[in-house]
């Protein structure tokens, strides 16, 4: 019914996972349905056990006013034991029947979280580049975590409340229509009442709770966002502005709870159940002294329709925790279903890559809303524009050009974080999207200045994209080849050293080399460099570089950069400016033909960063 593997709404994805369950997408509603739907077994017991528990508690009231009915006629100790005993058989079997509805149901809740919440990740880690530059970090961790806990609330206890309110209210009024069916007048009206009452509380807490989850968010990304940037914080010592920040979205999220506990305070149904208890004691009384009801029948009567206070009084609470599960699954699948760029193409293109890149007439633009520079600032319009180039296997292509000129952009087009706007990108004469996204990304290595360590073990860091087929031979090996081994030895526990989240408790240049070691492990066939040893001092570079050197034979290399030693190195070098390509050509060419060269070589040479690091081109162009 709810396994939906024609899905009306599948997206593109990076990464999908083999014999992936396929839940109905085309509404909260639905999605949470079929994912309860998936485990049929858990919700057919806890529905069977609510109503044959409140069936069970139902006969025990009736035998309650049968003894009733049995004393005022004639007492005989005989036939009481028995009803004593049936009550108590009937009370027992309700406690099973509720426990095991209640098992059944707290299963349903964690299983909807445990795959919901696996659902999310999938799609999370299947969305593109683009896709995830929109989004803020601590508000996707609400979603995955408190929105997602929100529903498991919603189901247990909040919709089994519900159920069992439902069967507490069907199973009584057939018991009490069974009893004498003129007793259903108070109770029929009660629930005409009732309904439209409840009704009007859903109504006015939807919004609310949508408005709580989206204001939850809100706070969790400013605080992720506080804590992530705090150096940044504390530097410009901005702490009492960022408490201020905090505070007004924490005031903004108070004024929705109290919002939420006016409408709770404003719940008739509890007042009219009280009117109506009153109401139909006054019934049954009336029937009783005109002979048309017996004792026993007036005292079941009354004890059948207090089962009704259950569902009166546990509905202002089980609507509020199914309203917040809606609004969080709302917000979940608003993620899940949102529109990513790339699809991972498993169908297609697979073989070893040999390292041949060509740009076609390439152009390339974020969008006016997107990040759009190397530096991250937003632009409109075309970031790149017809790019053409071709490196061949085993060359190195240094890109130069000033900051926002597209360099970043133009190497994140290889191996598809982005898609060209316009024309074409092949690596070994196949357009780049006809290849698998895995064969493609696996093949290809990039070492970025802004370095992301896991907070994991350096060994497990260094081994990260060999997918644990890394041996510790090989780990060390990598390390000594990036210059690496001997800092790594250097910590408490080696190789086995926990370092902290993106790696903090290292400095930018022992960040570089893990990152190097990685690469060089993936023994990649395409390898990215941006600007990768900016931060390592000028003897370790020159080691690093030789070591380079010799495991970029064969290998095809984009390598950005503001080195002029590596920059003079290169087979070919591209000169970008704001977005075109200027020049290209090795760098004796760029020197002769070339003014848009010649001025960034001289400005890197001008660069007291390159002249402190002992540069040998740099004197030699300052002269």
């Amino acid at each position: 019914m709810f396994r939906n593997d024609r899905e009306p709404h599948v997206s593109q994805r990076e990464f999908t996972i083999a014999d992936e369950y396929r839940y109905d997408r085309r509404s909260p509603l639905r999605w949470i349905l079929s994912h309860i739907w998936r485990y049929p077994h858990l919700p057919l017991t806890a529905m069977a056990g609510f109503v044959v528990g409140s069936a069970l508690y139902s006969f025990a009231l009736m035998q309650v006013g049968a003894a009733f009915d049995l004393i005022v006629a004639r007492p005989e100790l005989g036939a009481l034991l028995v009803i004593a005993l049936t009550i108590v058989a009937a009370r027992l079997s309700h406690g099973l029947s509720s426990l095991l509805a209640w098992y059944a149901t707290e299963f349903t809740a964690q299983r909807l979280e445990r795959d919901a919440r696996a659902e999310l990740y999938v799609s999370l880690l299947g969305k593109s580049q683009t896709f995830h530059n929109r989004q803020k970090v601590g508000d996707v961790m609400a979603r995955a975590t408190n929105d997602v806990q929100q529903m498991n609330m919603m189901v247990s206890p909040g919709a089994s409340l519900i159920y069992a309110s439902l069967a507490s209210t069907v199973v009584p009024l057939l018991a009490i229509a069974l009893l004498r069916w003129q007793l259903l007048l108070v109770p029929m009206l009660f629930l005409a009442a009732f309904v439209p009452a409840l009704r009007h509380y859903s109504r006015e807490l939807n919004p609310v709770t949508g408005r709580l989850r989206f204001q939850f968010g809100a706070l969790n990304a400013g605080l992720a966002e506080a804590v992530s940037g705090i150096e940044v914080v504390k530097a410009y010592a901005q702490e009492a502005q960022e408490q201020g920040k905090f505070s007004a979205a924490a005031r903004g999220y108070r004024d929705l709870f109290v919002e939420q506990g006016r409408i709770q305070a404003r719940y008739l149904p509890l007042l009219l159940y009280g009117v109506a208890f009153g109401l139909s004691f006054g019934h049954a009384a009336l029937l009783f002294l005109r002979h048309e009801l017996s004792v026993g029948e007036a005292v079941a009567f009354l004890g059948l329709f207090s089962q009704l206070r259950f569902p009166t009084f546990i509905s202002l609470f089980s609507f509020l925790l199914v309203e917040l599960g809606i609004s969080g699954a709302e917000r979940i699948l608003g993620l899940i279903n949102d529109e990513t760029e790339l699809d991972e193409n498993a169908a297609g293109h697979r073989a070893p890559i040999r390292g041949e890149i060509v740009f076609d007439g390439v152009s390339f633009g974020y969008g006016a809303a997107e990040p759009a520079s190397d530096a991250g600032g937003p632009a409109r319009g075309l970031n790149l524009r017809g790019i053409t180039f071709t490196a061949r296997p085993g060359e190195t292509v240094a890109i130069v050009g000033q900051t926002g000129a597209g360099k970043t952009t133009l190497t994140h087009l290889v191996n598809r974080t982005y898609d060209t706007t316009e024309g074409r990108v092949l690596v070994d004469g196949v357009d780049v999207r006809e290849w698998s996204l895995d064969a493609l990304r696996a093949q290809i290595s990039t070492i970025e200045q802004d370095v992301f360590l896991f907070s994991r073990s350096i060994a497990d860091n260094i081994a990260f994209g060999a997918a644990g087929q890394a041996t510790r031979e090989q780990i060390e090996r990598a390390a000594h080849e990036a210059q690496a081994h001997d800092f790594i030895m250097g910590l408490p526990d080696g190789y086995d050293t926990i370092i902290g989240e993106r790696g903090v408790t290292l400095s930018g240049g022992q960040r570089q080399r893990i990152a190097i070691a990685r690469a060089f492990l993936t023994d990649p066939r395409i390898l990215i460099l941006d600007d990768s040893t900016s931060a390592i001092d000028s003897a370790t570079e020159d080691q690093i570089q030789r070591a380079m050197r010799r495991i970029l034979r064969g290998r095809t290399t984009l390598l950005i950069t503001h080195r002029i030693s590596q920059i003079r190195w290169a087979d070919r070098i591209l000169v970008l400016r704001g977005g075109d390509l200027a020049a290209q050509g090795t760098h004796d060419e760029l020197m002769a033909s070339s003014e848009a060269y010649r001025r960034i070589f001289a400005r890197y040479a001008g660069d007291p960063a390159a002249q402190q690091h002992g540069d040998p081109a740099a004197s030699i162009i300052s002269r």
